[in-house]
């Protein structure tokens, strides 16, 4: 999930700087909730691993 993120980012970063301006806006925003996906199935692993030892 991290990767898919990365990878928007990269794709965000490289549409803005050709100036497509809604696609680099599109692909910030499902970063950003991939990102968040991947703090929160983190968090979750850490908790459980730390719950079950």
């Amino acid at each position: 999930m991290l990767r898919w993120a990365f990878g928007f980012f990269i794709l965000a970063i490289i549409a803005a700087v050709l100036g497509f301006g809604g696609i680099a806006g599109g692909a910030v925003a499902i970063a950003k909730w991939l990102f968040v996906g991947f703090l929160v199935l983190a968090a979750v692993t850490v908790v459980a691993n730390a719950m079950s030892s």
